[in-house]
């Protein structure tokens, strides 16, 4: 079966929609025939890196694509520079972005660049990549921002230019996001996990969670299998902490290897070990609180109040989340919006 999903970098919450097609090309004749739904993006055109020219842009688009995959080496907690240690923990940016963001359905980068600027509903303004990246750095690497003229972020942002190099704007491509597998109509189970984290991940990630250092006496060499929790991982603000998101991921990715296409893990598994995970310990970010300053627009399985509805933490956090989106369909129609109190 064929699936759709936003990109990965989206900041507005549609890890859990699948989609179709995207909106209506727009005509200007009044009487020009009906518009056709614009086709999702399905062979990815993307520029082969090591053939860029050796001009400016070619060496820092590659530069970049290092940084993805070793993002722990360049602007980790340990990276040889100190005023370049961006990052908060030792983990790359393609421990979530599969193959440096190349993998269908492993939250891949492809359109990233095309997507923005875009509204996020996270911060309740219109969003560049270069905000989007520096997201990432804060949520997910547990980290802090980088300014725009940084070497690193320049590569960055190069690399994720060359991906979309032949992406038009706001074009879906099939393949983004972490797909979109149905849900459950019960809460997702932490101790039922417990025994599928035990049977199917431990042995790579450890049963502590804590993964597998590349070097232990050098941080700075990130890990060859990644912590899932624990003070190296990422924080509860990153996407990844929210169930949909990560149960998704998991679906379709894990055991590593494994494919959308032939998933190892039952939905009910994958839902059920991905509650596990998000229930073990892992960093606080400060201010989380002021995330979504309106309240329905903040994704249901976001792990953390305020909320608009009257649902509980632990239902967001696990599901089922049926209800809830009722709850904020109703309020949407009949309050519009609902603020946000700790929003500046």
């Amino acid at each position: 079966m064929t699936r759709y999903g936003f990109c990965g970098l989206k900041v507005i919450a549609g890890f859990t929609a699948a989609l179709a097609f995207s909106t209506l090309l727009a005509f200007a004749q009044t009487d020009a025939t009906p518009p056709s739904p614009r086709k999702g993006i399905v062979i990815w055109d993307v520029p082969a890196f090591d053939a860029l020219p050796d001009d400016e842009n070619g060496p820092l688009a590659r530069y970049g694509r290092s940084i993805i995959e070793a993002t722990y080496a360049h602007i980790g907690p340990e990276a040889v520079n100190p005023e370049a240690r961006y990052a908060g923990n030792n983990l790359a940016c393609a421990n979530c972005h599969l193959h440096a963001g190349l993998k269908k359905f492993g939250l891949p980068l492809v359109a990233a660049s095309a997507d923005y600027p875009a509204y996020s509903s996270r911060t309740g303004t219109v969003s560049s990549i270069f905000d989007r990246v520096n997201q990432c750095l804060k949520r997910s690497m547990n980290g802090r921002p980088m300014p725009e003229d940084e070497r690193p972020m320049q590569a960055i942002l190069a690399y994720l230019k060359v991906l979309s190099t032949h992406i038009p704007t706001e074009a879906t491509i099939v393949g983004a996001g972490a797909g979109s597998m149905p849900e459950m109509d019960r809460a997702a189970d932490p101790s039922r996990g417990a025994a599928v984290y035990a049977h199917t991940c431990a042995d790579c990630h450890r049963r502590d969670g804590l993964g597998v250092r590349r070097n232990e006496a050098l941080p700075n060499m990130g890990y060859a299998v990644p912590p899932l929790w624990g003070p190296d991982s990422f924080n509860d603000g990153a996407g990844t902490a929210r169930l949909i998101t990560l149960a998704n991921f998991v679906h379709d990715n894990m055991p590593n290897g494994t494919s959308w296409i032939a998933p190892t893990l039952a939905p009910e598994d994958a839902w059920d070990v991905a509650a596990f995970v998000l229930s073990q310990p892992r960093p606080q970010l400060a201010g989380i609180d002021r995330d979504f300053p309106d309240l329905l627009l903040k994704p249901v399985d976001a792990g953390y109040p305020p909320y608009a509805d009257s649902f509980s933490v632990e239902q967001h956090r696990f599901g089922p989340f049926a209800p809830i989106r009722a709850e904020i369909a109703r309020l949407r129609e009949t309050r519009g919006e609902v603020p946000n109190p700790n929003s500046p």
